[in-house]
């Protein structure tokens, strides 16, 4: 694929994928995955789920992986399209909408609107999570440490995730040893 193709690919994927982020950039990994690894075979299945993981780790949004999925496909200009396509056109669709937004405020409809959102996010931020459990979850061990992780931060006290992540990588360095 010559560089310009592989620009205006990458443009075009990561546009998409901007303006179908609805609840933010964990409603599309599933998408994500199947036209990076599956369609345009940019990237791997465990390259995905490594640079995901990098993206919980690494500060700022974590969506901030699509730079590293760019700067694997064309490089440094790769990066610029790639951050551009996502963030531009979310950016620029969430501003008109907040503007109109806050003209139909104590609206039913707008009610209405805020009520059907909700669940449907949860939904696709749900498919997400699946996606990335089908990569990262190849066995018994990675099925305990999954299991182990929601449990302490669903029913244990209140830990920073940025902690479990590092104590399952020192997990994974282990018993890789």
């Amino acid at each position: 694929m010559s560089q310009s193709n592989s620009d205006l690919s990458l443009l075009g994927v990561f546009s998409l994928l901007s303006l179908l982020a609805i609840g933010g950039g964990t409603a599309v990994l599933p998408e994500m995955k199947q036209l990076t690894v599956e369609a345009h075979h940019w990237i791997t299945d465990g390259q995905f789920r490594d640079i995901y993981a990098l993206g919980q780790v690494a500060p700022g949004p974590n969506m901030l992986m699509v730079i590293v999925i760019g700067y694997h496909v064309a490089g440094t200009p790769g990066a610029l399209i790639a951050f551009a396509g996502f963030f531009l056109p979310a950016s620029t669709l969430a501003l008109g909408a907040s503007r109109l937004w806050n003209h139909f405020e104590g609206s039913p409809w707008r009610l209405a609107l805020q009520n059907a959102l909700a669940p449907i996010v949860v939904g696709l931020m749900a498919a997400g999570m699946i996606a990335i459990a089908r990569t990262a979850i190849t066995g018994t061990e990675t099925t305990l440490l999954a299991i182990a992780v929601f449990a302490l931060l669903y029913f244990g006290p209140k830990i920073n995730p940025a902690l479990l992540i590092l104590a399952g990588g020192a997990v994974g360095y282990l018993t890789l040893s």
